[in-house]
């Protein structure tokens, strides 16, 4: 069924056309993805979508009833409010009304029409938009999340936020739900979590991500907006690169032979005399057509092109930390951690948000101090540092002056450049130059700051979340340029194939001071993970000996054993035996079944070391209860 339409959908900015003549159905149930450059006008969209932003011409079609909800890019404030409070908000005027009506009838005259108007007008628009079930649907995403619906909003950290904003724009029971990059500031495991609950969500929904890994797990279609066109490419997003490459392609052959006609006939018309131009009119009025054709292309967006500025090498060794162990708030980061980073290593670090993946990139820097241990840093050592929370920014001042300083030339693999043509590179013409940072995009302030940094020599990249905001030209750009890097490379990133594709090592946060070193990327932390918990899983099995024994006919048990008759006691264990082995044997399919979830081992270490240890006394305990069932039978 066909709940949302776009028809011939037009909006522009100044001369940047957004949406041209656009025309776009989404049908129950899809799951859309919309990609597209930097600046192409996909959060403008949404806008559209949800009223924010006017058509210049066109319309969008709401069929009656459809719901839409929308799921910001940023998390929400920390609030000093109740999250019961929060997600109620996100049915809009439907909570006021519901307090309305119950005020209403408790003072309600009679006698009085216009009273009887206002309650008979509130029930019934309660009625049409299921109003008497809002209490219970808040009640049930708390229970869902497994959020308190007492706690307070400010308590939360950045992935909970999150889960508070999807409760939220889910309470109204959407039939469309809008997401804005929703994997920012997620760590893997919150993505996983909301890959797995966006598949069983019934309704329709449009997201825009640079999550390759997240596209690829979610989407059933792809939309690609480029330069006001909206191109729809059913199937996977693997599917969309291959046709996307191929239409490029095409577009570029056919401008190329378009360019050389216009370039012939420009020649003709100044080299032909007067009098044969006046019997070639038509020809003359072709070549007006092209000139206008070609004034009205839109071209496409250029590509970002950089290189790093590589420092001289540094020595073989770039840290070395001895017994290194550092806490915060009473909760141990780390606790008596080796580390050896050498020369030319790529290196990520892998954990859910607050385990301390920053604070160690501090102490390797010296900006902290560790409570415990030592860090023997390298020699020759010239550090790029890469920001999640961009500080290295000056939001005040140009972009310009942030990569030059207030000069007009840089200099670049030992020669001068104008910083103006460096820019250009990144994707900032001369006039966006000149902009104060703080009007920048998400996406421009991280191209800004990758310029600021491979303007200046270094021969160590650290890289704290670099990929939030960058469209997916410009992170496989970075990727290949990493792969190329001479120097050392240190990486924090949600970002899955991202890590996949440049690094050669991992260290896996495990929470409580507990970090593993993991040859390879995410995969094959994954990997290891798995390997873990088949090990658990083998572990878990209970004894196929006792099994065996057990199930022995008494008479062959008894053969084994001189008879005796058992004491009162002995009957009355014998008796509760069974009842005894079946309640051991569901506890531990129950607890078997707990290990066996796919993010058991990504919680914290004394939680899933507590269920190990759980797991295997009761294995001990069923062993000991068949074996003396075993008995007091032979006996």
């Amino acid at each position: 069924m066909e709940v949302l339409r776009f028809q011939q959908a037009c909006l522009a900015f100044g001369t940047h056309p957004v949406l041209d003549k656009v025309d776009f159905s989404l049908f129950s149930g899809e799951r859309v993805c919309l990609v597209g450059r930097n600046g192409a006008g996909k959060s403008t969209f949404l806008k559209v979508l949800t009223g924010q932003q006017s058509l210049d011409d066109g319309q969008v079609v709401l069929p009656t009833g459809v719901v839409l909800s929308r799921l910001e890019q940023d998390p929400p404030a920390k609030m000093d409010t109740r999250i019961a409070d929060f997600i109620r908000e996100g049915a809009g005027d439907l909570a006021d009304k519901l307090q309305q009506f119950y005020q209403l009838s408790e003072s309600l005259d009679a006698d009085s029409p216009q009273q009887m108007r206002l309650f008979e007008q509130l029930q019934a628009e309660l009625d049409s938009r299921d109003g008497w079930s809002l209490e219970a649907r808040v009640t049930a995403l708390c229970q869902q999340f497994a959020m308190d619906p007492d706690a307070n909003l400010a308590s939360l950290s950045g992935g909970w936020l999150r889960k508070a904003a999807l409760a939220r724009a889910l309470v109204a029971k959407p039939d469309i739900l809008l997401l804005d990059e929703p994997t920012n500031h997620l760590d893997i495991a919150a993505i996983q979590w909301l890959e797995s609950f966006l598949k069983e969500f019934k309704g329709a929904i449009i997201f825009i991500s640079h999550d390759r890994a997240f596209i690829r797990a979610l989407a059933t279609r792809i939309i690609d907006l480029d330069r006001g066109q909206l191109t729809s490419h059913p199937g996977n997003y693997a599917q969309y690169l291959e046709r996307k490459q191929k239409m490029l392609e095409d577009e570029q052959q056919h401008n190329a032979l378009f360019d050389k006609k216009l370039a012939e006939e420009e020649v003709w018309i100044r080299q032909g005399i007067k009098a044969r131009r006046t019997r070639n009119e038509g020809r003359v009025r072709a070549l007006k057509a092209l000139r206008k054709e070609r004034a009205a292309r839109v071209e496409t967006l250029g590509k970002v092109e950089f290189a790093i500025e590589q420092a001289e090498r540094s020595g073989k060794l770039v840290f070395e930390a001895s017994k290194l162990s550092h806490s915060f708030g009473g909760e141990p980061l780390m606790q008596h951690l080796d580390l050896l980073v050498m020369r030319g290593d790529r290196l990520a670090l892998i954990g859910p948000n607050g385990v301390g993946k920053s604070t160690l990139i501090k102490l390797l820097l010296g900006e902290l101090e560790p409570e415990q241990g030592s860090i023997k840093r390298g020699a020759n050592l010239e550090v790029a540092y890469f920001d999640q929370h961009r500080q290295a920014l000056d939001l005040d001042a140009t972009v310009q002056d942030n990569v030059a300083d207030g000069r007009q030339e840089i200099v670049q693999n030992g020669q001068s450049r104008h910083v103006l043509s460096y820019l250009q590179d990144f994707l900032f013409p001369p006039a966006r130059s000149r902009t104060p940072v703080r009007a920048l995009s998400g996406g421009e302030k991280n191209r800004l700051l990758l310029a600021r940094l491979f303007a200046k020599p270094s021969n160590l990249l650290i890289l704290d979340e670099p990929t939030n905001d960058l469209d997916v030209e410009t992170l496989e750009l970075l990727e290949d340029i990493l792969q190329q890097y001479q120097g050392t490379v240190i990486l924090v990133s949600h970002d899955r194939e991202f890590v996949n594709n440049t690094v050669t090592s991992s260290l896996l946060f495990a929470g409580h001071g507990t970090i593993l070193d993991i040859t390879g990327g995410y995969d094959d932390v994954v990997r290891w993970q798995t390997q873990q918990q088949q090990r658990a899983e083998a572990a878990s099995e209970p004894s196929k000996k006792s099994s065996e024994k057990a199930a022995q006919p008494a008479s062959k048990a008894a053969s084994t054993s001189q008879s005796r008759k058992l004491s009162f006691k002995e009957k009355r264990e014998l008796e509760q035996l069974p009842a005894l082995i079946e309640s051991l044997e569901t506890e531990l399919s129950q607890l078997q079944q707990q290990v066996n979830e796919a993010d058991f081992f990504s919680g914290p270490v004394d939680q899933t070391q507590g269920v190990l240890n759980q797991l295997a006394e009761l294995e001990s305990k069923l062993a000991h209860a068949y074996e003396r069932w075993e008995l007091l039978e032979a006996e």
